[in-house]
């Protein structure tokens, strides 16, 4: 998305969030603003299927299995294909059946990839800085240790009922 989308998006948002805010009450700001703040990450940040994400967790965990990566990029095994064959494609990876299991393929990643994955990692660090870059340290533990409190109890909450749902909600 271009950054005058971003923007104008943005002020879109100031603006009905202005109009709404002023009958809401602690509890409908609060989601307003996770879902805007989670409207913003998913425009930053590189898709779970992406290729930068993809070369940063095979250097941050090495060669695996093509099952394992799928696994951790949390996407359909035709997906992690696809974004595998066209990393090595550009010379990026490369993979080989696997000697354990020939039902997957190992994958690696070349020089060229391991250096092309410490340069997107290295932006994504960057960007993590930026995104916090209002906070003061101490704010960010605060705001950590508040997360990890609500992380902890929705885990509980909220995912048993969910096992139950067909489908999510559509408003929270």
């Amino acid at each position: 998305m271009s950054q005058y989308r971003m923007e104008n998006r943005e002020k879109c948002r100031r603006e009905r969030r202005g109009r709404r805010c002023e009958t809401a009450d602690v509890n409908d700001k609060l989601v307003r603003n996770f879902r805007d703040l989670n409207h913003t990450i998913r425009a930053l940040y590189e898709g779970k299927g992406s290729q930068r994400r993809t070369l940063i967790l095979l250097l941050e965990q090495g060669p695996m299995t093509q099952r394992a990566l799928t696994d951790l990029m949390g996407v359909q095994p035709g997906s992690a294909s696809e974004v595998i064959g066209k990393l090595e494609t550009a010379g990026l990876v490369e993979r080989q059946q696997s000697r354990e299991d020939r039902r997957t393929a190992d994958i690696w990643l070349t020089e060229s990839g391991r250096l092309a994955a410490q340069e997107a990692a290295a932006q994504r660090k960057a960007r993590h800085q930026e995104m916090f870059s209002a906070l003061s340290p101490e704010e960010k533990e605060a705001l950590l240790a508040l997360l990890e409190k609500l992380s902890e109890d929705w885990k509980g909450r909220y995912r048993r009922k969910e096992r139950g749902m067909k489908k999510p909600c559509g408003n929270i």
